[in-house]
């Protein structure tokens, strides 16, 4: 059952995701060669629970950390630990926030120092698919409008779509009805109502699009060891243009300082 939220509801939810915004921020600043993912996750953990909120990850199905940091060929749930971060690589930060009874969800992925011109565009393009996918996140458009229009763009720039891995709606519960996949045709599936809140989220690949999962059954990547990378935004559905309650504007201005 999809749970459309009142103005009052998306205002908490809002609150909820200034706290994510920010933390993200507060973690851009030190993602650099020499910091291990553990001390990230610790970071932030910190800093939500400081700034009034609860990690949303943290032990939400057993999962132990308030972090996926997924390094490199991982798409998704890789686990924090003692891995130090290097020239080169390439991790993707994804969080939530619970706060005021609500959650919400945002990831990003970042370049490590100097990364191959062809990982760069990898992050450019995906980026870039989650905002015109968010394009189509306006009443009266479906579900597959906003599908097709990640997808198209990015495998028409050559790169590959995670297929079992989606979004999905937010609220009340880190995971609602509708599942949002980043694949589809257009004019299919739920058609799109004010007030429907969405965690979007382009996972692509640089090679194929098949992952496996690691044996301590969280950690997903790609089946060729190829870079991935994820963006996510908490967002609402309106009448001419999508609302993005969550920012990367704390991650950019903390890259540039």
């Amino acid at each position: 059952m999809i749970i459309y939220k009142t103005e009052e509801e998306i205002e908490l939810i809002r609150q909820s995701a200034l706290i994510l915004s920010k933390a993200h921020g507060e973690i851009a600043r030190l993602i650099k060669p020499g910091i291990s993912t553990l001390q990230l996750d610790k970071i932030a953990e910190e800093f939500i629970h400081d700034n009034g909120g609860k990690p949303s990850f943290k032990n939400y199905n057993g999962f132990p950390y308030s972090l996926c940091i997924s390094m490199n060929s991982v798409v998704v749930h890789g686990m924090p630990g003692n891995y130090i971060l290097n020239d080169g690589d390439v991790i993707s930060v994804d969080c939530g926030v619970y706060k005021n009874s609500f959650h919400s969800d945002c990831a990003y992925t970042h370049a490590v120092g100097n990364v191959k011109s062809e990982v760069k565009r990898l992050l450019e393009i995906t980026k870039e698919s989650l905002y015109l996918g968010l394009e189509k996140a306006v009443v009266g458009n479906r579900l597959g409008d906003l599908s097709s229009a990640i997808q198209d763009f990015a495998e028409s720039n050559g790169f590959t779509v995670v297929r079992e891995l989606v979004g999905h709606g937010i609220g009340r519960n880190l995971h609602e009805s509708p599942e949002v996949p980043n694949y589809g045709k257009r004019g299919q599936g739920v058609k799109l109502q004010n007030g429907l809140v969405l965690a979007v989220e382009p996972m692509v690949n640089l090679g194929t699009r098949h992952i496996v999962q690691d044996d301590d059954g969280w950690t997903i990547r790609t089946k060729d060891n190829k870079p991935s990378a994820h963006f996510e935004h908490t967002i609402v559905v309106r009448k001419d243009k999508a609302e993005i309650l969550t920012t990367f504007d704390y991650i950019e201005q903390a890259k540039k300082s």
